[in-house]
């Protein structure tokens, strides 16, 4: 089919973001939505494959000696707050904006990256490949997002993942490991001095917890944070707890895995210590990265992200960037603005014209 110009490409990712905000995609439940991706590819001469609820592609002139560049953004959502004055389903558009549930996190990536594949899909010329998948369950971390489909894509050399950055390169961010913590004590009655609280040894632990400063400081993204943010004892007011559990939320840095942040709790608490995965770690790229030193070159800001994203999971080079804005995301009548789109898409094969890894 003939080649669409970037405006026209533009026009067909607008028009598929307004599909796909007016279909439900919460996590998990996605299939609809990932008819539709599949639905467009084939409309625009593309062969998807799909597992699960996830769907991708490569470039028409895919080459094994040359380096592969994946393109990721997702197409699940949060579920929509009470909070909404729009119809979180209605994809209005006023003027410049697109209102609508996942407009801005992060539907106008994925429909940007999508246009951008299109645009590059037939060339020979290009010095590497592309790999274009929109994929499932990012809001939840899940495991039948992008995790199931790394193992059945090619070797990735560099991975751009769409979420709304305003375009800027975010070249590092930070990782999560969530602690379930566990004290335990022995029961006795509060009138006599018997028992072992085991919520003084879990008072104990937050207390080294919120104290606590990890040595290594990232410079783009600060320090480790540990933040206690639940915990539970007790079963009546007279019986000293003979256990007493609470959470810790973790954000990492780059200096270190979540698997040595979990080794280094539990060398320090008294309480017993489980992770409930440790899969999210943080990342970073570096500053003199051929993607990034284009970006720079473009007039593009660099920065850490304290946000979550798929990229969590890629155990290679990556960088987040995308239109829109993070401070958007999850808020009620949450929008995208249809310029936004386009300079997306132009601001993506800017950056991908010419780029030599």
């Amino acid at each position: 089919m003939p080649q669409l110009t970037p405006p026209e490409l533009a026009d067909a990712a607008i028009g598929l973001l307004i599909q796909l905000i007016r279909t439900p995609s919460y996590s998990r439940e996605e299939g609809n939505t990932a008819d539709l991706l599949v639905d467009f590819l084939h409309r625009h001469g593309v062969e998807p494959q799909r597992a699960g609820h996830n769907v991708w592609a490569q470039n028409r002139h895919f080459d094994p000696a040359k380096p592969t560049i994946l393109l990721n953004s997702h197409h699940d959502t949060v579920k929509a707050g009470a909070s909404w004055t729009y119809d979180p389903f209605g994809a209005v558009v006023e003027d410049d904006r697109l209102t609508g549930l996942g407009s801005n996190d992060a539907g106008a990536s994925a429909v940007s990256l999508l246009a951008t594949f299109l645009h590059f899909y037939e060339r020979r010329d290009l010095a590497y490949n592309l790999v274009c998948a929109i994929t499932a369950e990012e809001e939840i971390s899940g495991a039948g997002g992008i995790r199931s489909v790394l193992p059945l894509l090619p070797p990735l050399a560099l991975g751009i993942v769409g979420e709304p950055t305003q375009m800027d390169l975010a070249v590092a961010e930070k990782g999560l490991v969530v602690l379930d913590c566990t004290a335990h004590g022995r029961t006795g009655h509060a009138a006599r001095n018997e028992g072992e609280n085991a919520l003084y040894k879990a008072l104990d632990d937050i207390s080294w917890i919120r104290g606590y400063q990890f040595a290594d400081v990232s410079p783009l993204l600060g320090p480790v944070k540990m933040t206690v943010t639940q915990m539970q004892a007790g079963s009546q007011h007279n019986v000293v707890p003979d256990r007493c559990t609470f959470v810790v939320d973790v954000r990492t840095n780059e200096c270190y895995s979540n698997q040595q942040v979990v080794e280094l709790v539990r060398q320090h608490a008294q309480a017993e210590v489980q992770p409930r995965s440790t899969h999210l770690n943080s990342s970073r790229i570096a500053l003199d990265h051929p993607l990034v030193r284009r970006g720079l070159a473009l007039g593009r800001r660099t920065f850490g992200s304290a946000t979550l994203s798929d990229q969590s999971m890629m155990p290679f080079d990556t960088v987040k960037v995308g239109p829109g804005d993070s401070a958007r995301s999850h808020t009620p009548d949450e929008y995208i603005l249809l310029s936004e789109i386009r300079a997306g898409i132009q601001g993506y094969i800017e950056l991908l014209e010419g780029l030599v890894l």
